[in-house]
């Protein structure tokens, strides 16, 4: 559960930038990273993404958590593009029977998908390293996102550690009565606590309309006074768009 919960251990220089900013920024460098054409510019946002998450003193083992499955994902991208996209013949191979060819256009193409991949990830675990959630939810209000999605948004926040905390009680219990010392039994176990994080989130889901209808809930959430933007912040915003524009053409 830790693992999951936002990287506040600490204030630090980031925090107290405005999230709005943050936002804007975070967009600006998606798209840079998404349209360049090379690997260097990717690379440079990972390695200052990484400066920036050294800066905040992220640990390893949760930025790790935050990048193995985006990686996982770009790995996969890339053994696709090499070995079913190309014409560029590099080598060719048989696995039981099964012929495989490397592509040096494919492998290529596919490192170039895989950069960008990891560079906006990059982008995105920062901003949430800097910023936290109900800044980042206060921050969306403000552009006038759908009300809808900030509401989901909200719940989802709320209820998905409440329903980890469901899971681990649920886990610990089948795991101490031996519901996973075999194959099956663990298959079986894990559909009981399937079913029964299901009949949770219905219970819990039915306990907050009746509590918020109770208290006069009329579809409007109450959204979180702006501060107003400072000139140093927008000026280092800028400055930094600029940089990282300069850096894309090159």
């Amino acid at each position: 559960m830790h693992l999951l919960s936002e990287h506040r251990r600490q204030e630090h220089v980031f925090s107290e930038i405005d999230a709005r900013l943050k936002l804007l920024v975070s967009v600006a460098l998606l798209l840079l990273v998404l349209s360049h054409k090379g690997f260097g510019f990717p690379l440079v946002v990972l390695a200052m993404s990484l400066l920036l998450c050294i800066v905040m003193r992220v640990s390893l083992k949760v930025f790790m958590l935050r990048f193995s499955e985006p990686v996982f994902i770009a790995c996969v991208l890339v053994l696709i593009k090499f070995f079913f996209s190309g014409r560029d013949v590099l080598f060719t191979f048989s696995v039981f029977g099964l012929e495989l060819t490397g592509y040096r256009d494919g492998l290529i193409a596919g490192l170039l998908v895989a950069a960008r991949i990891i560079g906006a990830v990059s982008v995105i675990a920062v901003l949430g390293f800097a910023t936290s959630f109900t800044d980042l939810i206060s921050g969306l209000a403000w552009f006038r996102f759908p009300k809808t999605l900030i509401e989901i948004l909200l719940f989802a926040y709320r209820y998905i550690f409440m329903l980890l905390e469901d899971a681990l009680i649920i886990y610990n219990a089948q795991k101490n009565r031996l519901g996973y010392s075999s194959v099956r039994r663990g298959m079986n176990s894990f559909g009981v606590l399937a079913g029964s994080l299901i009949l949770k989130a219905f219970e819990h889901s039915q306990k907050a309309t009746v509590a918020m209808i109770q208290r006069g809930y009329d579809g409007t959430m109450p959204s979180l006074q702006h501060k107003p933007f400072k000139p140093s912040e927008i000026a280092v915003s800028i400055a930094l768009v600029v940089v990282m524009g300069v850096l894309w053409k090159m």
